[in-house]
């Protein structure tokens, strides 16, 4: 981990805190999801240097090390695809290759759709290109419904310190079964105290993490995916032009929202895309990256030579 450099940037009005290691003229950027920040890509940064290339993972503005939003109101997943723009300016990259996990991967493929002649391919983990609506015909209890409700989650979280707060969801999440809280508890609830963490973190990894929501706090990290949602979304429709591979464990709770294993089972996920390959990990987990990191690393490593050029 000490190989990996870090440093701030000031782009368009805040600064930003990027992960970054290897030198190598081809540029792979990463953009991390919730609860997550760089360091839950720490396992493929340091395999992909050692392959040659050069892994860039900053932290998305209200995350880890990075400021938070300065007007919050007016945030949207288009200030995180302008914002990897503005690194990849910053850094004098004209090019890159792109790998989003879960909400990550909205702002890599609204970037695609934006900015097609700065993206060389993407590497989506666990979320397919999806231009129509998601989360219906889900319970009042569904976790994404109960963190939009104003207070709600503030008042749920409160009740913990950071590290509860993020082991708890980060357990939620590493299970096959939607996040559905019932209807007099809430989502926090859903863990039992004693529940252990997924073999696979350490306490090395808790305490890296929690070091970095003490920092931001939860607030800000959620605004954009979870209190604003869809509507802070800029693109909705459209079709990925550029190569791309998703990644899919077939245990990832994210499979059981209504209509996405048909979606991508029928192949009409195709439909939004030019060039798309698709794979399974039989036992991932939402969090795939750092379960089964040497299986991750070996299919982006892959597929980045046979599609970068």
């Amino acid at each position: 981990m000490d190989q990996i450099q870090h440093k701030l940037i000031d782009i368009r009005g805040v600064k930003l805190h990027i992960a970054e290691i290897g030198t190598g003229s081809l540029v792979v950027v990463f953009i991390h999801g919730f609860p997550e920040v760089w360091y839950s890509w720490r396992h493929q940064m340091i395999s992909l240097a050692k392959s040659g290339y050069r892994a860039i993972a900053p932290d998305l503005r209200g995350y880890g090390l990075s400021d938070h939003h300065p007007d919050p109101q007016n945030s949207s997943f288009n200030d995180f695809v302008e914002d990897t723009i503005a690194i990849l300016d910053s850094l004098q990259i004209q090019k890159a290759f792109l790998v989003g996990k879960d909400f990550g991967s909205w702002p890599v493929y609204l970037l695609s759709l934006m900015h097609p002649t700065r993206v060389s391919g993407i590497v989506s983990l666990g979320v397919p290109f999806v231009p129509e609506r998601i989360n219906r015909d889900l319970p009042e209890g569904f976790y994404i419904f109960r963190w939009k409700e104003p207070g709600r989650t503030e008042a749920d979280f409160s009740r913990f310190d950071v590290k509860t707060v993020w082991k708890n969801i980060y357990i939620l999440f590493s299970r096959s079964e939607i996040p559905i809280a019932g209807k007099d508890k809430e989502v926090m609830d859903l863990v039992e105290p004693s529940t252990p963490l997924p073999i696979w973190l350490t306490e090395e990894d808790v305490s890296a993490y929690t070091t970095l929501y003490e920092k931001s706090g939860f607030e800000s990290p959620m605004l954009v995916p979870y209190k604003k949602g869809e509507e802070s979304s800029i693109v909705t429709k459209g079709k990925i032009e550029v190569p791309m591979l998703l990644i899919m464990g077939k245990k990832d709770y994210f499979l059981k929202f209504p209509g996405i294993e048909e979606y991508i089972k029928s192949g009409k996920v195709k439909e939004h895309s030019t060039d798309l390959q698709i794979k399974y990990l039989p036992d991932g987990t939402h969090f795939m990256q750092e379960q089964f990191p040497d299986v991750v690393n070996e299919l982006i490593i892959n597929y980045l030579r046979n599609h970068v050029y």
